[in-house]
């Protein structure tokens, strides 16, 4: 026990040089002909694969995401429609893959890579950790964001129902001031003036008009819950995907190797359209106004493009196998994979499967689940290349 807290003392007091050596910017030159393979370094080549990469996975980003925004009022690709359940699911276990497979095993090569010092990095499990931690903020900024759009949703009910019985009183008020005067020379003549309880129309007209909002916000209140939650996963989902969607852009633009880039435009392409379905689904059941939903889906859909430009313009002086590069890309990866595991299984997978939204039939429900887990088997299957 004593040798266990002076190890402890020891690492503690030595963490400042650690961390210091921890963020060098120096070469790491063996690590680099491992990475990039010397006899396939070929700047030009890379380059123009660059260009490919960014047409192809901005199309497939835009297809990916647009379909289900597009396809709301057609019947196939309705947000209830077996097609789209299927579809949604087969996405979910593409993100599922992509968090567990890609993201944690890239951040765990790039923390165990043997450039960085071994203390502290190779005597405590930071990849696990820090995408617990990531999980568990996400759970926080999930439970924090629903009760603060909630909150909103009942304020805005409790203004209406205010309003709705101010109108109500004014309108009752009014009918009791008017009075019955008639002529009494001519007993036949009709009074000039007769109580109307209808005396003022356009109020009439709002008071019913937010009475109706009322009563649907009241007798909703499992509608409005489920539209707060898509509200909430749509947005978080776009988050953890735009995170990782900047490192893998950032790591295929600095890469100077054709064979390393080659795989990875197909693998990313199928990665982003099927994220962009998942996204796009949420978005599409959160019924954003459309100019929302467009802002949403254009931020995802260039995010990758963009970070592949933004790496290719740093290749020439980024180096990417250095101990500074190699830490930040393994504590990015391992939040981005924190943040994908927990929206895939909590927000996606266990809403839809255990939440009641599989109401149809069990042939339904079964390929539901078929293309689930193909999803997740056809996304991990790319590690073989990418």
């Amino acid at each position: 026990m004593r040798s266990f807290w002076c190890g402890i003392d020891g690492l503690i007091a030595c963490l400042p040089e650690l961390m210091v050596a921890s963020l060098s910017t120096a070469s790491c030159a063996d690590q680099m002909e491992k990475a990039e393979g010397a006899e396939c370094r070929d700047d030009a080549a890379a380059l123009r694969l660059k260009a490919v990469a960014m047409g192809t996975i901005l199309l497939a980003g835009v297809l990916g995401v647009g379909l289900p925004l597009a396809g709301r009022k057609r019947r196939a690709l309705r947000t209830d429609s077996a097609a789209f359940v299927a579809a949604k699911a087969f996405a979910a276990g593409v993100i599922l893959a992509t968090g567990f497979v890609h993201m944690l095993h890239d951040a765990e090569h790039a923390l165990s890579n043997p450039c960085l010092p071994a203390a502290p990095w190779r005597k405590f499990p930071f990849t696990g950790f820090v995408a617990m931690a990531a999980a568990l903020g996400t759970l926080v900024l999930d439970f924090l964001a629903t009760r603060f759009y909630e909150t909103k949703h009942r304020d805005e009910a409790a203004r209406v129902k205010a309003a709705a019985a101010a109108a109500r009183a004014a309108a009752s008020t009014s009918d009791e001031d008017i009075t019955v005067v008639t002529v009494v020379e001519d007993e036949h003549k009709a009074p000039l003036l007769q109580p109307h309880c209808h005396s003022n129309p356009h109020m009439h007209g709002h008071h019913h008009a937010h009475a109706h909002e009322l009563v649907q916000s009241q007798g909703g209140e499992g509608a409005l819950s489920e539209h707060v939650r898509s509200v909430v996963v749509s947005q978080i989902l776009e988050m953890g995907i735009v995170s990782h969607s900047v490192i893998i852009g950032l790591s295929l633009g600095v890469s100077r190797s054709p064979c390393t880039i080659r795989p990875l435009v197909a693998a990313l392409s199928f990665h982003q359209f099927f994220e962009g379905f998942a996204l796009g689904g949420c978005i599409a059941q959160a019924q954003f106004k459309t100019l929302s939903a467009a802002l949403m889906a254009s931020f995802f859909a260039i995010t990758t493009p963009a970070g592949i430009a933004a790496g290719a313009g740093l290749s020439s002086f980024y180096n990417p196998n250095s101990p500074r590069a190699l830490v930040v890309e393994g504590i990015l990866d391992s939040i981005s994979a924190g943040i994908l595991i927990y929206m895939s299984l909590v927000d996606l997978i266990a809403a839809d499967f255990l939440g009641g939204k599989m109401t149809g039939s069990t042939r339904q429900q079964v390929m539901a689940y078929i293309a689930l887990f193909l999803g997740a088997l056809s996304m991990s299957s790319l590690a073989i290349w990418a």
